[in-house]
């Protein structure tokens, strides 16, 4: 409590030096604000069964009346977007009463707005005021505790808005905190994608345990389900975009032994090998799988699995140039051994001199990089040299579009332009499957018509300065020249 009053007090001093021009555009009005609810003219007595928050509100000013009235003033001018008026006396309340009727963070979350747009007309003063508006804030989640709300909106803007004031670690730390307070069924939908990224990121380097990480991926497919399930209309195009980027993502957990149980593979893998049966990319995917979770031999769907391994691949493997390098290649693929599957596809890529089969076996090589190692640089160097030895590989072109648009998480934050701009060489290596492989249009038609939509909008490009049809170099891993398209 004496943190927050000695945080109260700082911040009404630096309010009172920050806000002494009002906040106005180039061209005189007022960029639009979240509008405000109509408030209540009067507080109500805490119920018997009721908390208040032990921050300072309308009943601890000098003058109540004076207090609930300057809200409501507030409030009404926010509602109306009279922002100078309206921040000028939120500063009143914040200062006597921050905590309102203390049943709701209102005069945080209003001061929030304000500095925001005080962003945008003061871009020079972006960081102090970013900094006033994580201490909102900090008091908000320590003056409501249980609310995940403000813990979300305070790591969301730490992650996005204002880099650098604060870790990874800390960052990561507040969405967690949202998430065991809001629980699974009601997380806040922009957390999953960051969240997406962070989880990963903290197991990796070993901060966080299996047990850890499986509660917070649990909790964001979960979330993500029901989002996908309810939403309706143009509500759906936000969960759309962040199905896009969180489950690429979480495929990172594919590889820690353990983690995912059995159903899982059956149900990201078993179709994909239903739908291919006698492919023996899809088989050994599928196998490898299923044998790497341990699933039981007398599952049905292992079973068929088997069978189809053994009535197609262990064929192709012992009919073709190199056979005996390539049985082992697919031996060591089923068996789970993936670095070995590797280096044996590369070795019968060698052996060849068949240029159509040597441009296979480094494809093969290459999605197994790319879906059991999850390592995208590896997996696009054998697609490229797959297209050496055959420019009419198709496939190894679709590969490459599908490691760029699934790098959204692994380039920016998972939503937004920087993560957006990983669409436009992905539908740029699609095309170009289907300029020179015929047999994969209408799987590279079904991928571009899906992630256009994922483009950056036509506002951010103009943001940003960018005009359509010019050409932009994609950073990050990809490093590519393309060409700016909006949706």
């Amino acid at each position: 409590m004496i943190r927050i009053l000695t945080q109260t007090l700082v911040l009404a001093a630096t309010l009172a030096v920050v806000t002494g021009c009002s906040p106005q555009t180039a061209g005189g009005s007022t960029p639009p604000t979240p509008s405000a609810p109509t408030p209540t003219t009067a507080s109500k007595p805490a119920q018997a069964d009721e908390t208040l928050s032990p921050c300072p509100k309308f009943s601890d000013a000098p003058s109540p009346d004076d207090a609930e009235t300057n809200y409501v003033i507030y409030r009404n001018a926010l509602k109306a977007n009279e922002m100078d008026r309206a921040m000028q006396t939120w500063r009143k309340v914040y200062a006597v009463s921050p905590a309102a009727d203390g049943r709701r963070p209102t005069v945080y979350t209003d001061g929030v707005a304000f500095y925001n747009n005080l962003i945008q007309e003061n871009p020079e003063k972006r960081q102090m005021y970013g900094d006033t508006i994580l201490m909102l804030y900090e008091q908000a989640r320590e003056c409501y505790a249980g609310d995940g709300y403000m813990a979300a909106m305070q790591a969301f803007d730490s992650y996005y808005t204002y880099a650098g004031s604060a870790t990874e670690d800390e960052i990561y730390a507040l969405f967690k905190e949202s998430i065991d307070m809001d629980g699974p069924e009601d997380l806040q939908y922009f957390v999953i994608n960051p969240m997406s990224r962070l989880v990963v990121d903290q197991h990796e380097a070993g901060k966080i345990n299996d047990a850890e990480a499986k509660e917070v991926v649990t909790a964001l497919k979960t979330r993500l389900e029901k989002g996908l399930a309810e939403c309706q209309g143009t509500d759906c195009q936000a969960w759309q975009a962040i199905q896009a980027y969180a489950p690429s993502s979480l495929q990172y957990f594919e590889t820690v032994k353990g983690f995912y149980d059995c159903q899982y593979y059956v149900d990201e893998y078993y179709p994909d090998f239903e739908a291919n049966p006698t492919d023996c990319d899809a088989i050994t995917t599928a196998f490898s799988r299923l044998q790497w979770a341990d699933c039981a031999q007398d599952l049905p769907e292992f079973a068929r699995v088997r069978k189809a391994y053994e009535d197609n691949c262990q064929v192709v493997a012992e009919t073709s140039s190199g056979g005996s390098t390539l049985r082992q290649a697919y031996d060591a693929l089923k068996n789970n051994q993936s670095t070995e599957a590797i280096r044996l596809f590369e070795q019968a890529a060698e052996e060849t001199d068949d240029a159509e089969r040597r441009s296979r076996y480094l494809l093969t090589a290459a999605k197994v990089y790319y879906g059991n190692l999850r390592n995208f640089s590896q997996a696009r160097a054998l697609a490229r040299r797959a297209i050496q030895a055959n420019g009419s590989n198709g496939e190894a072109y679709m590969l490459i579009g599908t490691l760029y648009a699934s790098s959204g998480p692994l380039c920016g934050p998972g939503t937004g332009f920087d993560s957006q701009v990983v669409v436009w060489p992905a539908i740029d290596m699609w095309q170009k499957a289907k300029s020179v492989d015929g047999s994969v249009a209408g799987k590279a038609n079904q991928l571009i018509g899906r992630y256009t939509q994922y483009m950056p909008s036509r506002a951010d490009v103009f943001q940003r300065g960018i005009e359509v049809g010019s050409t932009y170099t994609v950073g990050c891993w990809i490093q590519e020249t393309t060409r700016v398209r909006t949706p």
